[in-house]
């Protein structure tokens, strides 16, 4: 497996990240100054459910598997976080243990700001904790309306969805990936449906011009009609 790409200076790479350039400039050039740039190779772990926490981290390279296992070895897999993404803010609030597990599927690198060090900059700055409560109201809106959907829709429109989230960089302004390097495996257990389902589905999307399947990823051909299949009552003709 190829390493990621060298990330000696992250600034460059967290610009890309919508929250981090709203950030008042005071806030992002301390976290600069706190975070450090961390490696993680494929396959290895950065944190499991119930580790005390260790700090934010936003994805620069790489990929993060963010899931969770029972005691027979089954796996739910939420989600899959992709550059540049932020996550682990929910301990930073609480204070408890890690709620899921989370393991670098590609060799990754991440910036890293233990947790110690960022709260005791809220703790000087108070103010700043508006920003993290913006990281964590945009997952509790993505959860819900997971949710939402799981109980309301039929499976095709539910793939269609995610499949444009993840192009948008699950909620990324200005952000559209063509190709989403997931394979089926995975998006079936993000959605809690069967690996059968999820491939009649993709190759009827690709029967429909809206995606083309290669191994171990799908490329969205016609994003137009891709939305159509989301959501057929917005785009009654496109979804034909």
């Amino acid at each position: 497996m190829s390493s990621p790409s060298p990330v000696n200076e992250p600034l460059g790479v967290l610009e890309r990240s919508a929250w981090f350039r709203a950030a008042p400039e005071t806030l992002r050039t301390q976290l600069l100054q706190l975070g450090r740039v961390e490696r993680l190779q494929a396959g290895g772990r950065l944190f499991m459910r119930g580790d005390p926490d260790d700090g934010l981290y936003c994805l620069l390279d790489g990929l993060v598997r963010i899931s969770a296992a029972s005691f027979a070895g089954k796996e739910a897999l939420l989600a899959v976080i992709e550059p540049v993404n932020w996550f682990g803010e929910i301990a930073l609030f609480d204070g408890l243990a890690r709620t899921h597990d989370a393991y670098a599927e590609r060799d990754s690198v991440l910036f890293h700001l233990a947790r110690a060090e960022l709260v005791a900059l809220l703790e000087r700055a108070p103010q700043h904790w508006r920003w993290f409560g913006l990281l964590l109201t945009q997952k509790l809106r993505l959860a819900f309306d997971a949710i939402e959907e799981a109980a309301l829709l039929p499976a095709a429109q539910r793939v269609a969805r995610r499949l444009l989230l993840m192009a948008g960089g699950y909620g990324e302004p200005g952000v559209l990936r063509r190709v989403l390097k997931v394979p089926q495996e995975d998006l079936a257990m993000m959605l809690a449906l069967s690996r059968q389902t999820i491939n009649q589905v993709l190759k009827q999307f690709e029967a429909q011009g809206a995606l083309q399947l290669r191994y171990a990823e799908i490329e969205i051909v016609d994003v137009q009609r891709l939305a159509a299949l989301a959501d057929p009552e917005a785009h009654p003709r496109a979804s034909t």
